[in-house]
């Protein structure tokens, strides 16, 4: 159920509020969103090309990050592109950027934050970065949050309608909501 609910969430804000104007997240998803801006290749089917490396990688370095994701992003790429349509309702009533920038953040935030609380995720460089920060023994959220931040950037030079401020605010939100919802989950 929390792969379903959370990637309706993923979904919703993909589609309704960062798609509209061309915004950016983090991680496996904004690498897709790239793909998507300048190839028009959907979103959930450029999520699949990304992360496909990265899980064969965790398959055989550390299976259990590998068998918790998998679902997670088998069918978060799915609700992903059957949810696109989602995208002319975005057009038509977010009129404001920076409210489709926080509303994404929050709702894809709130979404993986529920994935992550039942041990799933959609997968990704977040993914790429649980590895490199068990090796490294460092802070998974900080490596997630550096790679976030390259990804926004390579994004927002490549794509000038992209605005680095705005999907900087759309990461930033991603992280508050889904760390708020992990702990608070944990503190019950």
């Amino acid at each position: 159920m929390a792969i379903v609910v959370g990637s309706l969430l993923i979904a919703v804000g993909v589609n309704f509020c960062l798609v509209p104007y061309e915004l950016l997240d983090g991680g496996a998803l904004g690498v897709a969103l790239i793909f998507h801006y300048l190839k028009d290749i959907e979103v959930g089917l450029a999520i699949l090309m990304v992360s496909l490396p990265i899980f064969a990688i965790a398959y055989f370095f550390h299976r259990p990050f590998f068998f918790n994701g998998l679902n997670g992003m088998l069918f978060s790429s799915l609700i992903i592109d059957f949810f696109y349509p989602l995208h002319i309702l975005g057009e038509r009533y977010m009129t404001v950027p920076i409210v489709s920038a926080v509303g994404g953040g929050l709702l894809v935030g709130s979404g993986v934050g529920l994935m992550l609380v039942y041990n799933t995720s959609i997968g990704g460089t977040d993914l790429f970065a649980q590895l490199i920060a068990k090796h490294l023994r460092a802070n998974p959220g900080v490596i997630i949050f550096l790679v976030d931040v390259l990804v926004i950037s390579i994004g927002s030079y490549l794509l000038p309608a992209a605005n680095f401020l705005l999907s900087l605010a759309t990461v930033c939100c991603v992280g508050a909501s889904s760390t708020f919802i992990v702990r608070r989950y944990f503190r019950l």
